[in-house]
């Protein structure tokens, strides 16, 4: 029987971390012919990525330039895809999530008549511009999917208020999977900065903050919010690798260069990340995929936005949405850091996204629609 040929879509540096171990799971597959294209919406960043997880791309579209718009984005990836598609053949294209890339790699497979697999489905804020553009993003790819492939039990409700019950999976997250591969005890950072931190001695404080909902007041707001417990808890470290927005680059240097205990450094590789995370104390953050990465560390997470897409994770006691007010993050960040009681509270939460087999579970979902196989049993926290 020939090969399932399975298009794996990404352009993202969070994209990339939670589509690796899937890409890998599926060349396993005697069943399936995997390959792997990327856009590069974000070149520098999902190249350091594909070298961590020894990723070979079959295709790359490799579309950024400098200042690009949501626009020029989606419209390279439409016309790149175009290509792909009629040169590699896919039966299906699996996309990840929320990204530009995620929109226009499942339209451009709507437009070939080619099956959409989507990876992270489910995710909902009802707000369509925070988080912006990717609750819009999200939303229209669950229009265009065929199977889908949530994280949760609340992602799957999400999409049955819909009406979306057909082709439904809940599998864990796949970033839990890419966990098991990166974190290492012996782990050995290629930055001497990040290897001559106080661990142990003093509470590693990881922040990352680069949304474009945040950009100017906000930004501002968490800016000085993160100066201010810096320059008042002598026993943190805090270290923020910096976005690579000039947006965010100017907001930060104004704010936090200078102080003697904040560490600016530039973005890190997958590996770095994950494994200065298993070493923090604490993460605050804008992010989406650190709400699910750090409780599976046992790190409890701070969430500068008004809103989140993760809700489990609130419920489960990991997270915590503090919000962009200045007083807010500056109150629960002390908390946290002054009240061993509530910080373990949050640091000893079960972690409601996965097992480490999502990739597994999305490998079966996929060999049984296209019926060779059966179907996987959903995810239990």
């Amino acid at each position: 029987m020939e090969k399932l040929r399975i298009m794996s879509v990404f352009g993202t540096r969070p994209e990339a971390i939670k589509m690796a171990p899937l890409v890998k799971e599926l060349a396993a597959r005697e069943e399936i012919k995997s390959i792997c294209c990327v856009t590069a919406q974000h070149r520098e960043m999902l190249d350091s990525v594909l070298e961590v997880f020894g990723l070979e791309p079959d295709w790359d579209l490799d579309i950024m330039t400098p200042r690009q718009t949501l626009s020029t984005i989606t419209s390279k990836c439409l016309t790149g895809m175009d290509e792909a598609i009629e040169k590699l053949k896919p039966d299906m294209i699996l996309v990840h999530g929320d990204t530009s890339t995620t929109f226009a790699g499942a339209l451009s497979a709507f437009y070939h008549q080619v099956k959409v697999g989507h990876v992270e489905a489910g995710l909902r804020t009802y707000d369509k511009y925070s988080p912006y553009p990717e609750e819009m993003n999200r939303k229209l790819v669950t229009q265009i999917a065929d199977l889908y492939f949530c994280p949760t039990e609340n992602n799957r409700e999400n999409l049955r208020r819909e009406a979306v019950t057909e082709g439904v999976f809940v599998t864990g997250n796949t970033v839990i999977d890419a966990l098991k591969t990166t974190v290492r005890e012996d782990y050995v950072f290629a930055s001497e900065e990040l290897n001559r931190l106080p661990y142990g001695e003093k509470k590693i404080l990881l922040v990352t903050c680069h949304r474009r909902e945040n950009y100017g007041q906000p930004m501002e707001d968490i800016m000085s919010a993160l100066a201010h417990i810096a320059r008042t808890h002598g026993d943190v470290e805090l270290v923020y690798p910096v976005h690579l927005s000039p947006v965010v680059q100017e907001c930060a240097r104004k704010h936090l260069a200078g102080i003697e205990n904040v560490h600016l450094i530039p973005p890190l590789a997958a590996d770095e990340m994950h494994n200065l995370m298993a070493r923090c104390y604490l993460v605050l953050t804008d992010s989406g995929g650190l709400q699910e990465e750090a409780p599976a560390l046992g790190k409890p997470v701070l969430v500068m936005r008004r809103e989140t897409e993760r809700p489990e994770a609130v419920e489960a006691g990991t997270v915590r949405l503090c919000g962009v007010r200045y007083e807010d993050i500056v109150r629960m960040a002390d908390e946290l850091i002054d009240d061993p009681a509530a910080y373990a509270a949050m640091a000893h939460a079960v972690n409601p996204y996965g097992d480490g087999n999502a990739c597994r579970r999305i490998a079966d979902a996929i060999l049984w629609h296209f019926g060779r196989g059966e179907r996987p049993e959903d995810f239990r926290p």
